[in-house]
């Protein structure tokens, strides 16, 4: 019993290992892709992602509402087709919105469902992952609040974030200083509005500004990278959510390692059945 209960912790923390490290290790041969529903009127929605390559191989995101941005998927280079259909509709349902995004080596993207549902698009948004200076945050606005047609946005003691950002747009990077602060909002060139933000130093930021509940404005900030070099991908696959295939793979051959030794599968990396794409996985938002 003693020896089993050794060989038990050696696969765990080899399991454990692979759950950390493969990520990363996706994530710096391959791209970074990430989903976003930022358009207020749009229902929830589920987002396909396909390889075009692969087409057994891909990502399911369900029921994906306004506000929320999902964690990078490391996923291998290539071009992927994004599609939306609204939420609990068939995969083979024609999707409402579809676009096409390239998926370089080192790259992160962001494609989001934007604007109002009569207009609603998709973008595909280059995300920054350099980190800024010892003591500042980088940070980027998306305006995704249909209250307001424009916005301006500055912090105290920096340069303006953004000036005139219209509804659906996104701005530039800027450098601000690091810490607790009031993002002041003006919409449509009326009275600003004081929004905390916190900001950690050497970190990077996409400053969402959201239509709140009930009227008026909030802002949410997604965290895109962080010092020391650290960036938000998604967990590997469990009941609860999922990774890319080569996530998948590792834990695979982790659950052999535990028959192996144990005699018995290992309960938290089962597969979610997905029809006639079993390569496919459910994302963590």
């Amino acid at each position: 019993m003693q020896r089993l209960t050794r060989g038990l912790c050696a696969v765990g923390m080899l399991l454990a290992s692979w759950g950390v490290a493969l990520p990363s290790a996706a994530a710096a041969d391959g791209g970074l892709l990430r989903l976003a529903h930022l358009s207020p009127d749009t229902p929830a929605v589920d987002v396909y992602v396909d390889s075009v390559a692969d087409p057994n191989a891909g990502i399911t995101l369900r029921g994906v509402d306004y506000g929320t941005v999902s964690d990078y998927q490391a996923v291998p280079p290539g071009a992927y087709t994004v599609s939306m259909r609204s939420a609990g509709d068939a995969p083979d349902t024609p999707p409402v919105l579809s676009t096409t995004v390239e998926v370089s080596a080192g790259s992160a993207r962001t494609v989001a469902g934007v604007g109002p549902f009569a207009k609603l698009g998709l973008v595909v948004l280059d995300d920054e992952l350099t980190l800024p200076a010892p003591g500042r945050s980088r940070l980027r606005v998306i305006a995704a609040a249909a209250n307001a047609a424009t916005i301006d946005v500055s912090l105290p003691g920096s340069a303006p974030v953004a000036t005139d950002l219209a509804f659906a747009g996104t701005s530039h990077y800027v450098d601000v200083p690091a810490g607790a602060a009031d993002l002041q909002v003006t919409p449509n060139g009326a009275t600003p509005m004081a929004l905390p933000v916190d900001l950690a130093a050497g970190s990077v930021y996409s400053v969402l500004v959201l239509d709140q509940p009930g009227g008026g404005l909030t802002v949410r900030t997604v965290l895109d990278a962080a010092s020391p070099g650290v960036v938000p991908v998604g967990g590997v696959a469990t009941g609860a959510g999922g990774s890319t295939g080569t996530a998948s793979a590792g834990l695979v051959a982790g659950g052999i390692a535990v028959m192996a030794a144990a005699g018995l599968l290992a309960t938290g990396a089962r597969r979610l059945p997905r029809g006639r794409r079993p390569a496919r996985h459910a994302a963590d938002c």
